[in-house]
C-alpha cells in the first residue's frame, strides 16, 4: 500500500524539520506502507526542504520516500509550474484545481455560494479547467478529481458526462487518478472521486494511486485500507507509485 499525497507543511502551520518529517515516516511505517509521497502545496514553495526529507529517509530503508508537490493549476500558468518542476528531480507532481475564474471554491467561507450558483454550470467549468490541467503535460497525477462536490452540491447532469472530456485527456496523457480519502472528512463525507467515477476510470483503463491528503502526521494512511478494498471490488489489481516520474506498480493482493 502507498500514500502518495501527504502535506508535511500542512497549511504552513509547521516547519519542514527532522522531527516533523520523522512523524510522517513513523506513521507510514506503523501502517506498513511501502511508499509515501510528500506533496506540499506549491504556494508554500519557499518553506519546502526536499534534501532534508531525503536525508531523514535514509533511516527508513524499508519505506520508499518520494518527493513531489501539489501544483495549483490555473489556465495560462503553465510556465510558472514548469519552472518549479525544473528546480528539483521530483518523483511525481499532482495537478489540482481548487479555484477557477477567481473563485476559490473549496474554502468554508464559500460554502454558501455552492447553493447560490448554478450547480451544472460550475461543475462544467470545473471539469473544463481539470481538462486543461490534464492536457498541460506537466503532471503525473490529477488530484481529487471531483473536489467540486466538497460541500455536497450535486449536478442535475450526469457526472460521467460532465467529467468525460477530463477523463479522456487523463487517459490520452497517461496520467493517474487518486482515490483521495480526505473527502470523507469534508461536508460531502465521501471519498474523491465518487464510486461511479471510480468505476468509469477503471473501465477506461486509467491507473489509480492512493492518497490520504494528510495535513498532519496522524492522518497518514487514513482509510487507505478501505479505498484499496473498494478498488479490488471493482477489479483493480494494482495501484501506481512513482520514482523520478516513472510508474511503479504495487499489487493490491
Amino acid at each position: 500500500m502507498l500514500d502518495l499525497h501527504v502535506h508535511l507543511l500542512g497549511h504552513n502551520d509547521r516547519e519542514a524539520n527532522r522531527e516533523n518529517i520523522r512523524a510522517f515516516l513513523d506513521e507510514a511505517t506503523r501502517w506498513g506502507l511501502k511508499e509515501i509521497g510528500f506533496a506540499d502545496h506549491d504556494y508554500y514553495w519557499d518553506q519546502m526542504n526536499f534534501p532534508l526529507i531525503l536525508e531523514v529517509a535514509k533511516d527508513y530503508p524499508n519505506l520508499a520516500v518520494r518527493i513531489g508537490f501539489e501544483a495549483e493549476y490555473r489556465p495560462h500558468e503553465e510556465e510558472r509550474i514548469k519552472n518549479l518542476i525544473n528546480q528539483f528531480p521530483f518523483d511525481f507532481v499532482i495537478g489540482s484545481v481548487h479555484e477557477f475564474d477567481g473563485w476559490i471554491f473549496d474554502i468554508p467561507e464559500e460554502a454558501h455560494m455552492h447553493r447560490k450558483k448554478d450547480v451544472d454550470d460550475f461543475y462544467a467549468r470545473y471539469f473544463e479547467v481539470v481538462t486543461l490541467a490534464a492536457k498541460s503535460g506537466l503532471f503525473t497525477t490529477i488530484g481529487h478529481l471531483d473536489l467540486i462536490k466538497v460541500f455536497g452540491a450535486r449536478p442535475g447532469k450526469d457526472i460521467l458526462t460532465l467529467a468525460d472530456e477530463a477523463l479522456t485527456a487523463v487517459a490520452e496523457q497517461g496520467l493517474v487518478l487518486e482515490v483521495n480519502t480526505n473527502g470523507r472528512y469534508k461536508p460531502v463525507q465521501e471519498f474523491y472521486p465518487e464510486r461511479r467515477l471510480i468505476e468509469e476510470i477503471q473501465r477506461r483503463g486509467i491507473g489509480f494511486t492512493l492518497g490520504s491528503d494528510a495535513h498532519c502526521a496522524e492522518n497518514v494512511g487514513r482509510d487507505l485500507d478501505e479505498a484499496s478494498l473498494l478498488l479490488r471490488q471493482i477489479g483493480v489489481q494494482s495501484v501506481v507509485g512513482f520514482a523520478k516520474f516513472d510508474k511503479v506498480s504495487y499489487s493490491l493482493d
